[in-house]
């Protein structure tokens, strides 16, 4: 897909069938079925893009927001949990992010915090909320495979 079909608000998943009911939604073409990303614009401007698992696939999409310059940007995807409190099918809106894996450290060092976006954050908060969801907030943790001992 040209950079200049990306819309300035991007959701990340690494789910294709969430870029399928995207599609379905908006009625936009899918773009790179059958690729390692797949991607959809609508016309209001919104992008999904289905990035993958994995740090290389984390680094290309990095360089891929890079070139884009977008206005926002909105991981919807899958985490582990360790507290208690957190059940299957919860929403998790990360407060920080300590990086355990080695491609981050391309693009920041670890000295500099990763944080969301305070505005982004409480709109999604909100929002969920006025689904009459709930959610969970905490540190999260990233790693790699390549870092794990067995």
């Amino acid at each position: 897909m040209p950079l200049e079909d990306f819309g300035k608000l991007i959701f990340l998943t690494n789910f294709f069938a969430y870029v399928q009911k995207f599609s379905y939604r908006y009625g936009a073409p899918i773009r790179g079925i059958g690729g390692p990303m797949q991607a959809c614009a609508s016309a209001a401007g919104i992008t999904m893009v289905n990035f993958g698992i994995g740090s290389p696939n984390a680094a290309t999409i990095m360089d891929l927001l890079s070139a884009v310059h977008p206005d926002a940007v909105l991981f919807l995807g899958k985490c582990g949990g360790l507290k208690k409190s957190v059940d299957l099918g919860h929403f998790v809106l990360p407060i920080a992010a300590i990086r355990g894996e080695d491609t981050g450290l391309d693009y920041f060092p670890l000295e500099i915090p990763v944080r969301p976006s305070f505005r982004l954050h409480a709109l999604v908060a909100e929002e969920i909320v006025k689904k009459d969801q709930d959610y969970r907030t905490g540190v999260v943790y990233t790693t790699s495979s390549s870092r794990t001992t067995w």
